[in-house]
């Protein structure tokens, strides 16, 4: 079982771009110029945690006022909070674990969800309920790229969107694997630059995120302007993956 896509320019979330930034805000006034300086540097789906009091109206906001962005919630822990994002537009849900209420409250909200992973034993639950696109998190605590190439031979249908530890420097041997479509993390928003209103510098290091996932793997890793524009025209999202994939690679 793929979650419902409701209106979304992909297949999948985790097609959305190579990398989706994990966002953290104390003040939800920076909401919409992050986002749109995200969405400038071609990284489309934004995850705003629920780590901070300023989330819900960060969300509500970039919902709002940036129709460009794909908005979802992190951090979901509870049944509650999936009720709460839904209702400020998260688009997609994230969650660093799960339960079966959980499960049952993110399957019900009609939105995309990820449900935390960290262990074989929980990708393989996942898989018996007809989930198969999953958040592996701590990625890097919990056994990093070595881990995740050891399921995919086992696990093939199990798709990741790794969390925790990704950057800049490590980010391309993670989207080089057949199994994980994207990865999370937050080094394209450093702390002192959203302080400062540097929403120039975000949307350069987003650039540079964003071109990360420009053939580094069999999976479609895509970004965004004219190329997310394209899938958002085809019906058959899948076939117009594949079909930016090719224009970049300079196959017509």
């Amino acid at each position: 079982m793929t979650s419902p896509l409701p209106s979304f320019p992909a297949a999948s979330v985790l097609d959305l771009a190579p990398v989706v930034p994990v966002v953290v805000l104390s003040d939800a006034a920076d909401a919409v110029p992050l986002a749109r300086a995200l969405v400038a540097g071609g990284l489309p789906a934004i995850e705003v945690t629920l780590r901070t009091p300023a989330a819900p109206a960060a969300i509500r906001a970039i919902a709002d006022e940036v129709p460009e962005a794909v908005v979802g919630a992190g951090t979901v822990i509870t049944p509650e909070q999936v009720g709460m994002c839904t209702a400020a537009g998260a688009r997609f849900l994230v969650s660093p674990g799960w339960t079966e209420a959980l499960l049952g409250a993110m399957r019900g909200a009609g939105v995309p969800f990820l449900p935390g992973v960290s262990t074989t034993s929980e990708v393989v639950a996942l898989l018996e309920r007809g989930v198969r696109e999953m958040k592996f998190f701590p990625a890097q605590a919990a056994g990093g790229t070595a881990y995740l190439r050891s399921l995919a031979g086992p696990l093939p249908q199990a798709r990741f969107c790794p969390t925790g530890g990704i950057g800049q420097h490590n980010a391309p041997e993670y989207l080089a694997l057949p199994n994980v479509g994207c990865v999370g993390g937050s080094w394209m928003i450093p702390t002192e630059a959203v302080a400062a209103g540097d929403w120039g510098r975000i949307e350069e290091l987003a650039r540079s995120a964003a071109g990360l996932g420009t053939d580094v793997g069999p999976g479609p890793k895509v970004g965004s302007g004219p190329e997310v524009r394209r899938v958002v025209e085809e019906p058959d999202a899948g076939v117009a993956v594949r079909v930016v994939r090719h224009r970049r690679q300079g196959c017509g």
